[in-house]
């Protein structure tokens, strides 16, 4: 993909302390041309900066580098993926059981509704190296922890009420949750492949220990 994805256009220069405003304009820029193209390799400094309407060395006193950039995008989009689990499990009956489903189908639904931000949150195509950009190794260990966290409890309150037999919830929430990616990133790929209707119970009673009922 090119720089040029989009028409630049004239931005009004922020007052003085609006410095904030054009850190959140670069982003939400950043966040616009990657679910437009659906590749992370289009979020570069020049084609952040032109849709943005500013000139290139600007966007540094906001951002060190590129990677500084997509951190910041993949913050958000880790932070809207949590939104979405914390508004499915409110909106769900009060059994764990249909807690649990709400959280993991919530999760398959972001991937369907955000292919290009899912696959750069857990694809493994973006890499940054903390040795060569200014994102570090504690950054990248931060990102899904709350979501990961929000799996882990819905699977501890199944297993409390007796809905669920994990004897492990840590490592079933890990298992759950690799169970759900394999399915949003199959289901992204191979469309044509006639999936079951009920494929998602399937996988997230298995993976999650459910009992019948």
């Amino acid at each position: 993909m090119g720089d040029d994805t989009s028409a630049p256009h004239v931005r009004v220069r922020n007052r003085r302390g609006e410095g904030d405003r054009l850190r959140g304009e670069i982003v939400a820029a950043a966040v616009a041309l990657l679910d437009e193209t659906g590749d992370e390799s289009a979020v570069t400094l020049r084609s952040v900066a032109r849709r943005v309407g500013i000139a290139a060395p600007s966007i540094y006193r906001h951002f060190s580098d590129q990677p500084a950039i997509m951190l910041a995008v993949v913050r958000n989009a880790f932070a809207d993926l949590d939104e979405q689990l914390r508004t499915a499990v409110e909106a769900a009956d009060a059994e764990p059981r249909e807690r649990l489903m709400a959280v993991c189908q919530g999760y398959l639904r972001f991937a369907q509704a955000h292919p290009g931000r899912y696959r750069t949150m857990f694809g493994g195509l973006w890499a940054p190296d903390p040795n060569e950009s200014s994102v570090t190794q504690e950054d990248l260990a931060a990102l899904g922890l709350a979501s990961m966290r929000r799996l882990t409890e819905a699977l501890r309150d199944c297993v409390a009420a007796g809905a669920a037999t994990s004897t492990d919830v840590s490592a079933d929430a890990v298992a759950l949750w690799l169970g759900l990616h394999g399915l949003a990133h199959q289901r992204a790929v191979a469309l044509s492949f006639p999936w079951p209707p009920d494929i998602d119970d399937r996988v997230i009673t298995a993976l999650a220990h459910l009992t019948d009922g």
